[in-house]
Formats: structure tokens, sequence, C-alpha cells
């Protein structure tokens, strides 16, 4: 019992000298070793690593790529002195971390800060130097790289590096939007009246050609019909006539036959005639003689 007490306290010491010994740095971690304040250096591999307690510490840093977002949009003016909003976003990471460290104390807002206001004046001049069109569409991407480029470079002199930089918005203020949109609404109303005149015209225009040709049908059928009961007629009189021709006293019969049809056609026709007149030539006949007498009209 009294070796067991004395073990067990060398074992707690050893314990707890390892542990203010050891530290770990993660794969997504920058660590730097300082001694008494001082840099001793700058750990960027992971695993375990050994330092002298009590008169060394570690302080750890991110290295993955981190966001840079403005909580309001900045207002910028293009070559054409018309203003717009630009809303932005920035993609860094901290590349020399002893740089990082010395330049900002390693403090992360501090490197926001500082990235804000160098971002911001490289997109104001970039827009500076453009027409609205060329900021809004053209020549975006341009901007957005020229921007990253310039960023970047005062970004070294932090120990930072600049991935990426995107405009997430861009468009007019509201006090120049209202009267931009009136000016649309009416430049598209009149591309739409003008739109309505041409239809209208055009109507008009496809209307008349179709009366025309309904016309030109109309007559050419008039005219086909005209031709066709011409030729009927011509052909159904020289008909007539052959067959007059062949049998004239057949061709007198069937004459008078049509007549009396169309005479007596209704029971309440009335017919005031001398029964001797040649219109009863065929009723006074019979046997190829006049005896019969003929009836009377009714």
């Amino acid at each position: 019992m009294k070796f067991t007490l004395p073990i067990l306290a060398v074992v707690v010491a050893a314990i707890l000298v390892a542990s203010q010994s050891l530290f770990t740095v993660h794969q997504t971690q920058y660590a730097i070793r300082f001694q008494l304040g001082e840099v001793v250096d700058v750990i960027t591999t992971p695993g375990l690593h050994y330092k002298l307690p009590l008169v060394q510490n570690v302080k750890y840093f991110d290295q993955r790529n981190l966001t840079l977002e403005i909580p309001e949009p900045d207002r910028v003016t293009t070559a054409e002195k018309k203003p717009l909003l630009v809303e932005f976003v920035v993609l860094w990471r901290i590349d020399d971390v002893r740089k990082f460290y010395v330049s900002v104390q390693g403090d992360e807002e501090a490197a926001r800060r500082r990235l804000t206001q160098t971002v911001r004046a490289n997109l104001a001049e970039e827009f500076n130097k453009r027409s609205m069109h060329e900021a809004i569409s053209t020549q975006r991407d341009q901007i957005m790289n020229t921007t990253r480029q310039k960023a970047d470079s005062d970004a070294k002199s932090i120990g930072v590096e600049i991935v990426d930089v995107r405009l997430r918005r861009v468009e007019l203020p509201p006090d120049v939007l209202g009267p931009v949109y009136a000016r649309m609404e009416s430049e598209r109303r009149r591309v739409a009246n003008d739109l309505r005149s041409q239809g209208a015209a055009e109507s008009e225009k496809i209307r008349a050609d179709a009366d025309r040709q309904r016309e030109v049908i109309l007559s050419e059928a008039f005219r086909q019909a005209q031709k066709l009961k011409g030729e009927g007629d011509a052909r159904a009189a020289a008909i007539y006539s052959a067959a007059y021709g062949v049998n004239p006293e057949f061709f007198a019969f069937y004459r008078s036959l049509e007549a009396y049809k169309a005479s007596f056609k209704n029971r309440g026709d009335v017919m005031v005639l001398d029964p001797s007149s040649e219109f009863f030539r065929y009723f006074r006949q019979s046997g190829g003689r006049d005896g019969a007498r003929a009836p009377a009209a009714k």
C-alpha cells in the first residue's frame, strides 16, 4: 500500500504531462506552435504532434474554403453614370498561415473586412469602365475574373488566396427601377399597337384577296354553267330536230301529249276552247279517222 500511492501519483502525473504535450491536427486545419508568444513553427500535416507543456501553446486555423458575403448590396455606377445594385460572394482560403497570423493576428473577421474593402473597390472600378448592357450581360464573367485577380494580388499580402468572386445579383435601384419599367411598358405597348395595325392591314388584304378569288371562281363557274347549258340546249335541239325529221307525225303527236299533260296537270284547271280547234286534234282521231267527237273542255 505504501508503494501503490506513489506509483499512482507518478502515473497520473505522466498522463497529465502527456495530455499537455500531445495535440492533434485535423486534416482540415493548420496549426501554429507558439513558445512564450513567439511563432515556433507551422504545422500543415494532420496527425498527432507534441509540444512542451506550460511553455508552448497551439492555435488552429481552418484551411478549407471560406465564404465572404455582404449584408447589403453595393451601389456602383456604370460608364453611363447609371446606378446599379451589386451583391457579390467571395470564396477565399488561408494560403500562408504564418503571414496570415502576422498580418491580422489570425483574426478571420479582420481578414474578411480587408477582403470586403478590396473586392468592393475593384468591382466599382470594373463597373465604372463598362456600359449597363456590358456589365449585366456580355462582360459579366470578365468583371468577375478581373476582380478576382486584382483582389487576390492584394490578399497575398495577408497570406490569403481569393479562390473565386461571383456576382450574385446585379439590378437597378428601386428609385430607378420604376421609371425603367414604365418606359419598358410604354415601348412594349407601342410595339403591340404596331403589330395590331399590321395584323389588321394584313387581315383586310387577305379578305380582299379572298373576295376577289370568290368572284373570279363564281364568274368562271357561271360561265362554264352557261356554256354547258348552251351546249345541252343545242344538243337537245339537234336531237329534237333529228327525231322530227325521221317521223314528223310521231313528233307532233308527242308534242301534243306533252301539251295535254302540262294543261291538265291539276284537277281544278279549266280551259275554254273550241272543240274543233287544232289543240284537240288527236282527241278527235280514232283509228286514223276523225270519227270521234272531241270531248268538252274542262
